[in-house]
């Protein structure tokens, strides 16, 4: 009687050994994701997302804007979100030593669906992300998941208020989706 295997688990040394090839590599609790290039609507939607966040966050001292190859890495996991606002310190010289990002974003595709909405959501959770952004260019809508909070599915405009800010930020969709 044939017996079946179990999958295994792969870790950062597994991770790193893979070849630079135009994919995105990702360790989330052991298993491995891998994500094609985006399209031009995915890079789109982030540029014009960096464009309305980055007066904010300068304005606020809120840290930096990171976007493709930045890492958020913990308890031996590596995922490279979309984007991600996170202010690092002098003293922080790795990825696993910066504090958590305050947010965090990931723009659907057809291959990344699954995974952004339950292991990437729960992962960025468990890691201390304040705040993390679902984007979904095929119903131009934004789910915003807040630590402590329930989940919020926005359609027009989305609220980023971090923690000792004293004004919010409004995103407003017609702007963000190129409408």
């Amino acid at each position: 009687m044939p017996v079946a295997e179990t999958a295994r688990a792969w870790t950062l040394d597994d991770l790193y050994a893979l070849p630079d090839d135009g994919n995105k590599y990702e360790l989330i609790r052991g298993e491995l994701f891998v994500t094609p290039a985006p399209t031009l609507e995915h890079e789109s939607i982030l540029a014009r997302l960096t464009r309305i966040l980055d007066p904010y966050v300068a304005a606020h001292n809120l840290g930096l804007i990171f976007r493709a190859r930045a890492a958020l890495r913990f308890k031996g996991s590596e995922a490279e979100p979309d984007l991600m606002v996170r202010r690092p310190t002098a003293a922080d010289q790795t990825w696993e030593t910066a504090p958590p990002p305050s947010l965090l974003v990931e723009v659907l595709s057809p291959s990344t669906r699954r995974r952004d909405r339950k292991e990437k959501r729960d992962f960025y959770l468990d890691a201390g992300v304040a705040e993390y952004w679902i984007v979904d260019p095929e119903a131009k809508a934004i789910t915003a998941i807040r630590r402590g909070e329930p989940d919020t599915l926005n359609r027009e405009t989305v609220r980023w208020w971090p923690q000792g800010v004293a004004e919010p930020l409004d995103v407003v969709f017609t702007e963000l989706f190129g409408d």
